[in-house]
C-alpha cells in the first residue's frame, strides 16, 4: 500500500521534480517507508512506500530491464504468485519477487488488457515510452483511490487529492451538485469530486492518455442474471452450493495473507468479521492479533461478541474504547483525510482503531467489508422485501405490523407509533416501479440536510435533480434484475466504493498506514454471489443465508445466528463536550456560515441549539447536523473564501 502522484504533459513554468516532491509530500501518510521520484520525456511519477511485499527489492517509481515502462503502483496484486508463474512460462525475466513487478511484465504481455487478469486491490499510474502513453487503472471495486485534474494541456493524478492541491492553479472550490449528491446518497458520484474540476477515476475503469487525447473506459462492471434466468441456479444442490462458497472464501483469504510483514484481523463481533478471523486462524495457527472498536454506550458496543470469538480463536485481541468526547476531538483529521463532507461520524471510531494498530507495528489487517454487499446483509433490503410486500395491499393492516421487525437495535423507532413507521417506510410517493425504490427511505434521511440551503447554493442547483442524475447511470439491464439484484447493484456499485471503501476505509485506515484487505471483494466471491438466486442470500427475513450454511462449522452458535447489527457511532451528541465545542461553535457561526454561502445561518444556528439540547434529535437531523458541520470544516481546511465566490457566483 502506498501513494502515488504524477503527471503526463508538460508543467510550463514548473520544476517538475519539485512539484512531484511535493505531490509526494502530501501523500505521505500513505507510505511512510520511502519515497522515489521520477521524471521523463513528457511524464513524471512519484511515490511513497508502505513496504509489504519484497521489502528489499520493490521500490518505485519501478521500470523494466530496458526502461520502456515506467509504474508508479499502490495497493497490492494477490494473485501475483500465479501470475508471475505464468508470465515466467511465456519467457519473461523476473528481477524482484514483488507484486509491482508483475503488473511491468503483464502490461508487457496484454497490454491495457492486464488488468482483466488481476485479482486485487490496486491503483496505478504506467508509463509506455514506445507507444508515448499514460495509463491509469483503478481496481473493480474501488477499494484504493485514484484522482486527476487537467490544466494548461496537463494531466495530473494522485492517491489523494491534496497531492493536486500542490498544483499551481488547483483550487478547492466547492461543487454544487456534488455536495447534492453528498447530501442525498451519503457521497459523490464518480467522477465528480466535492471540488469542481477534480475528478476520481470511476471503479472497474481505465484512463489512457496519449498526447492530447484521453480516453475513460471500464473494463469490468457489476451485473446480475436477468430475474427470469436464475431459476436455473436454484437446481444445484444447496450443500454443494455451500461447499463452492466455503473453498472460495478460505482462498480468498489464504492470497490476501500474502506479506513479508504480520497480518492481523479487525473484528467487530459480528458474522463476517469472525468468518474472516476464524479462517485466518485456521491457515495461519500461530497467534494472531485481532482489533476491535468498543464504545461506552450499549447501544453502539459489541464487546460481548468480539470476546466471544477472541476466546473462542484463542487471539491476542486489542480493543480501542471510543468516547463521544473522542468522537468529537478527532472529527476535523477525519474530515480532512475523507477529502469530503461527510453525513456519519463512523469513520472516526475506526481512524482511531487504525492509530492502534499502527502503534502495535502492523500494516495489515483483514477485515469485512463486502459480505454485506455481496450476500445481502443489510437491513435496507429487508426493508425494501417488507416495503414491497406491504404495498401489494396497502390496506392490509397485518402486513405493516411486520415493519415492527425492522431495526430492532434502534431505540427511537421502537418508541415511535405505528402510523409514523407507516408514512416513512412507505411514502406516498414511492412508486414501486422506481429503479431506486429500495433506497428511498435512507435518501428522505439525508435529504433533511438540504432544507438548510442557502439561496445561493439552491439557486445553483437549479433545475439539478441527484435520483435523475443516479437513475441515467444504471445499466441497460438493470430493469431485468430480481429487486434484490437491483437493491445490491446500488449498494455495491455506489455506496460501498463511494463510502464504506473510502471515507470509512481506505482513508481513515491509510491515515495511519495501516492496509485493509477484503475476501469478500475477491471477484470469485462477487461473480460466485451475483450469480446465485435471491432465495439464497436472503431467505424470508434471513439475510446472508448461503453465507450461514456455508461458514456454520467455523464459528460459535451465538455469532452464526447473530442478527445482522450495522456499525454505527454516535453522532451529534459527540461535538458538544470539550474536545469539539470550540471548533464547532466556530465552524457554525453565523459570519463562517455567510463566508462559505452554502447554508441558511439561521436555520443552521436552531440545528445547533436542538442537538446541543438534544431535543428529539433523531437520523434526519443527525446526518444534517453532521453533514453541514463537515462541510463547514472542509471549507475551512481548504481555504474558504474562494469556495465561497464560486458558490456565489454560480
Amino acid at each position: 500500500m502506498c501513494g502515488i502522484a504524477g503527471y503526463h504533459g508538460s508543467p510550463g513554468g514548473i520544476a517538475h521534480d519539485r512539484l512531484l516532491t511535493e505531490m509526494a509530500a502530501a501523500v505521505a501518510h500513505r507510505g511512510p517507508d520511502a519515497s522515489g521520484v521520477h521524471v521523463g520525456d513528457g511524464f513524471g511519477l512519484a511515490h511513497t512506500r508502505l513496504s509489504i511485499i519484497d521489502l528489499a527489492g520493490g521500490a518505485q517509481p519501478m521500470t523494466d530491464i530496458d526502461g520502456e515502462l515506467w509504474l508508479s503502483f499502490n495497493g497490492e496484486i494477490f494473485n501475483y504468485v500465479e501470475l508471475r508463474q505464468d508470465l515466467i512460462a511465456r519467457g519473461h525475466r523476473f528481477r524482484t519477487a514483488s507484486d509491482t513487478e508483475v503488473i511491468l511484465k503483464a502490461y508487457r504481455a496484454y497490454g491495457p488488457d492486464c488488468v482483466k487478469h488481476f485479482n486485487g486491490d490496486f491503483a496505478f499510474a504506467l508509463w509506455d515510452s514506445r507507444n508515448r502513453r499514460l495509463m491509469l487503472a483503478r481496481d473493480r471495486m474501488g477499494v484504493r483511490p485514484l484522482f486527476y485534474t487537467r490544466r494548461q494541456g496537463c494531466l495530473y493524478f494522485a492517491s489523494a487529492i491534496r497531492s493536486l492541491l500542490q498544483v499551481p492553479g488547483v483550487a478547492p472550490e466547492i461543487d454544487p451538485i456534488a455536495l447534492d449528491q453528498t447530501f442525498t446518497f451519503w457521497f459523490p458520484l464518480a467522477p465528480r469530486t466535492i471540488f469542481k474540476d477534480i475528478a476520481e477515476l470511476p471503479p472497474g475503469h481505465l484512463l489512457l492518455a496519449e498526447g492530447d487525447r484521453v480516453r475513460i473506459e471500464p473494463y469490468w462492471q457489476l451485473a446480475f442474471p436477468d430475474a427470469d434466468d436464475i431459476v436455473a441456479h436454484d437446481q444445484r444442490d444447496p450443500r454443494e452450493l455451500a461447499d463452492e462458497l466455503q473453498a472460495l472464501l478460505i482462498d480468498a483469504t489464504r492470497i490476501r495473507l500474502r506479506a513479508d510483514v504480520p497480518v492481523g484481523a479487525y473484528l467487530s463481533g459480528g458474522l463476517d468479521s469472525s468468518i474472516v478471523t476464524a479462517i485466518m486462524k485456521r491457515l495461519v495457527p500461530d497467534q494472531l492479533r485481532t482489533y476491535s472498536v468498543a464504545f461506552e454506550d450499549a447501544e453502539f458496543d459489541e464487546r460481548g461478541f468480539q470476546d466471544v470469538m477472541a476466546r473462542s480463536l484463542d487471539t491476542d485481541h486489542h480493543v480501542v474504547l471510543c468516547t463521544e468526547d473522542e468522537i468529537g476531538r478527532r472529527f476535523p483529521e477525519v474530515v480532512s483525510h475523507a477529502e469530503r463532507p461527510l453525513v456519519r461520524t463512523g469513520p472516526t471510531p475506526l481512524h482511531m482503531l487504525s492509530e492502534l494498530v499502527h502503534g502495535q507495528g502492523l500494516k495489515v489487517v483483514l477485515t469485512g467489508e463486502g459480505a454485506d454487499e455481496v450476500f445481502a446483509g443489510y437491513d435496507i433490503f429487508k426493508e425494501a422485501k417488507l416495503r414491497r410486500f406491504c404495498a401489494a395491499q396497502p390496506a392490509s393492516k397485518r402486513r405493516t405490523l411486520l415493519l415492527q421487525r425492522l431495526y430492532p437495535y434502534l431505540s427511537q423507532l421502537k418508541t415511535q407509533s405505528q402510523s409514523y413507521r407507516e408514512a416513512f417506510f412507505l411514502g406516498s410517493g414511492d412508486d414501486l416501479g422506481d429503479p431506486l425504490f429500495s433506497h428511498l427511505p435512507r435518501v428522505r434521511t439525508t435529504q433533511g440536510a438540504k432544507a438548510f440551503y442557502s439561496r445561493e447554493l439552491r439557486g445553483a442547483l437549479s433545475g439539478y435533480d441527484a435520483l435523475a442524475d443516479l437513475r441515467e447511470r444504471l445499466p441497460e439491464r438493470f430493469a431485468r434484475w430480481h429487486p434484490l439484484s437491483q437493491a445490491q447493484y446500488l449498494e455495491t456499485a455506489f455506496l460501498l466504493p463511494g463510502y464504506i471503501l473510502s471515507s470509512q476505509g481506505d482513508r481513515v485506515a491509510m491515515a495511519h498506514a495501516v492496509e485493509g484487505r477484503f475476501p469478500f471483494l475477491d471477484p470469485r466471491v462477487i461473480d460466485f454471489a451475483a450469480k446465485l438466486s435471491p432465495r439464497q442470500k436472503l431467505r424470508v427475513l434471513r439475510e446472508k443465508h448461503i453465507l450461514r450454511e456455508a461458514t456454520r462449522d467455523l464459528l460459535p452458535a451465538n455469532i452464526a445466528d447473530r442478527p445482522k447489527q450495522p456499525y454505527r457511532a454516535p453522532d451529534s451528541r459527540s461535538f458538544f463536550g470539550a474536545g469539539a465545542r470550540g471548533y464547532v461553535e466556530a465552524a457554525l457561526a453565523p459570519d463562517a456560515l455567510a463566508a462559505s454561502g452554502l447554508f441558511e445561518a439561521g436555520a443552521v444556528q436552531k440545528l445547533l441549539r436542538k442537538c446541543a439540547a438534544g431535543r428529539a434529535v433523531g437520523a434526519r437531523d443527525n446526518a444534517a447536523f453532521v453533514g453541514i458541520l463537515s462541510t463547514q470544516l472542509l471549507v475551512r481546511q481548504t481555504a474558504g473564501t474562494a469556495i465561497a465566490s464560486s458558490i456565489q457566483a454560480a
